[in-house]
């Protein structure tokens, strides 16, 4: 499901950046600088219409962008979300893999107790730049 939902974005003094969606009763973030404001309010909006999508419950109607009002120093930028694509880039299920590795090695780490799912997930995450006890 792809939605596009204005955000007011207020400049703070310290150059971040405070972000809310009119139309999304409660829904409000912040961001060290633009480009993680904006990152913000996609995550923030993602994770309102998830939990409405996953509750049934009615999603609201964007408004229009020339509708939405602002303070002095305040503007509003449209913001895309995917939560089809959000839910599969966010979701930790765990899910199967099959791999093959020499079997020299799986007797050596089957001897030393290691856990593959472990290792490999913590392999991945160094590869991708992704924290070791971080989601993307």
């Amino acid at each position: 499901m792809k939605y596009i939902y204005p955000a007011i974005f207020k400049p703070l003094e310290n150059g971040e950046y405070f972000i809310k969606v009119p139309d999304l009763p409660g829904c409000i973030t912040e961001g060290k600088n633009l480009f993680d404001a904006l990152n913000m309010a996609q995550d923030a909006i993602s994770i309102w219409l998830c939990d409405a999508e996953d509750n049934s419950e009615t999603i609201p109607t964007a408004s229009s962008i020339f509708d939405v009002t602002c303070e002095e120093g305040e503007f509003v930028n449209l913001i895309q979300v995917d939560t089809a694509e959000y839910r599969k880039l966010n979701d930790s299920r765990a899910i199967k893999k099959t791999l093959t590795i020499p079997n020299w090695l799986n007797t050596r780490a089957e001897k030393a107790g290691v856990n593959f799912s472990q290792v490999l997930q913590a392999a991945l995450k160094e590869q991708l730049g992704i924290g070791v006890n971080k989601r993307p």
